[in-house]
């Protein structure tokens, strides 16, 4: 079990409970960072946030997959916003579940997903509600970009139909836990919420866009916006819940310099069309203890996205680059 240390740094109550409005907030002047998939539901991840240091001057977007329940958004929020200036947070689908033995007190869907951005509030962290805003910190200018879009099982091969394709999963014992825990109330299926946050998330984008039309993008969202960014090689098909061809060009339309995403527990940098794409993932204790073993933790492990590598590769493209994972802990 964790620390009672750990615990004391990591519940406590937020500094003001009241919503604090984007445009009042003062951007930070050093540096952005970002992490994924942090997973407090497991005890050895929480004791390594609890050790999450301070980072005054700079701001930190949240990717996705903190916990499954309330008081784990509430223990991660509270640390991020005790350590930065300024912090983002996009859902996962960890978040989204539906778990009462893990504190959850039973919304589903919408419903609960609206209630981790009232808590995100609480703690001044900002999410996919709050209006996007333009970084004036290191890096260079920069619209904010955290959006949310789910999946719709459409990053699956070209000759299954997508009626087919959990069926095409289950072949190989695959099946996601979302199936299970993940509900799309009030939408029909989660196919259905997927488009409807594509369609509200294209629409701000594009705003955003034309209210800052010379300013790169900062995309963030705990699904990979492109599918051959999604490399899971022990469970390949799981890559149906990876992510919506939806979204395979949103880094060229909304003029993007970095896309951060997490979920995939596999650490890698990758350029593609001039964008860099980070997948930004701690993941489960067993999959980063290659860091620990390495005396790498969460600090070590925060990814930096803005100023970030000052080159680009030539034409814009290059290979991914692997960030300290062995083959025998994904998944």
């Amino acid at each position: 079990m964790f620390s009672t240390s750990a615990l004391l740094a990591l519940n406590s109550e937020p500094a003001d409970a009241t919503t604090v409005s984007s445009s009042t907030r003062k951007m930070p002047p050093g540096k952005l960072y970002a992490i994924a998939d942090i997973h407090l539901s497991f005890p050895g991840n929480v004791e390594a946030w609890s050790q999450l240091a301070p980072h005054p001057g700079d701001g930190l977007i949240l990717c996705g997959d903190v916990g499954e329940s309330l008081e784990h958004m509430r223990i991660a929020c509270s640390k991020a916003a005790s350590c930065f200036d300024m912090v983002w947070w996009v859902p996962g689908n960890h978040e989204l579940y539906t778990v009462r033995a893990e504190g959850s007190d039973g919304s589903r869907g919408e419903p609960k997903y609206e209630k981790l951005v009232e808590v995100a509030r609480q703690f001044g962290v900002l999410t996919p509600e709050d209006d996007f805003m333009v970084w004036e910190g290191q890096g260079g200018a920069a619209v904010i970009a955290p959006i949310f879009t789910l999946y719709d099982y459409s990053f699956k091969p070209d000759d299954v139909p997508i009626s087919g394709a959990l069926n095409w999963a289950k072949e190989e014992n695959i099946e996601a836990t979302d199936e299970y825990l993940l509900h799309p109330d009030p939408y029909p299926t989660r196919q259905a919420w997927c488009h409807a946050l594509v369609q509200k998330f294209e629409a701000k984008l594009e705003a955003a866009k034309a209210q800052h039309p010379t300013l790169p993008f900062i995309i963030a969202n705990h699904w990979p916006l492109r599918k051959d960014l999604v490399f899971i090689p022990r469970i390949p098909r799981f890559v149906i819940w990876c992510g919506t061809t939806l979204t395979e060009d949103w880094h060229r339309r909304f003029n993007a310099k970095v896309v951060i995403s997490g979920h995939l527990h596999i650490r890698r940098t990758d350029w593609k069309s001039g964008c860099r794409f980070e997948e930004v993932s701690l993941g489960y204790p067993r999959q980063w203890k290659d860091c620990a073993d390495m005396g790498l933790g969460v600090n070590e492990l925060l990814r930096e996205i803005l100023p970030g590598p000052k080159a680009i590769p030539e034409g814009g493209e290059q290979p991914a680059e692997w960030r300290s994972f062995t083959m025998e802990h994904i998944y």
